[in-house]
């Protein structure tokens, strides 16, 4: 039996979830704001973005949207705060604060 898994929820019975919890179909966290869970949140200094990009295709949650060739803000609703982009970051334009 495969579930749809966008029908689960907070008050879902145990009876209404996938078989082991499987998740059966991609792109469903975009439906969740799983950046709850973060304990360390990046921040972003403009002023020393040279808006190379190299922080965008590390982020394992595609948190750093880019539009014509330049940087957004974070999307905060989905980032984990790995801080993997902050590592990546060579000018030092992303550091980690403790909490969200």
């Amino acid at each position: 039996m495969r579930t749809d898994i966008s029908k689960i929820h907070d008050n879902s019975k145990w009876t209404e979830l996938t078989p082991g919890n499987h998740v059966y179909g991609g792109g469903t966290s975009k439906a969740f704001n799983t950046g709850e869970w973060r304990t360390s949140t990046p921040v972003l200094d403009e002023s020393k973005c040279v808006h190379c990009l190299l922080c965008a295709p590390v982020c394992p949650d595609s948190c750093i949207p880019v539009v014509s060739g330049k940087r957004l803000a974070f999307d905060l609703e989905h980032c984990k705060g790995c801080g993997i982009c902050a590592y990546q970051c060579k000018f030092g334009a992303i550091t980690m604060k403790e909490g969200k």
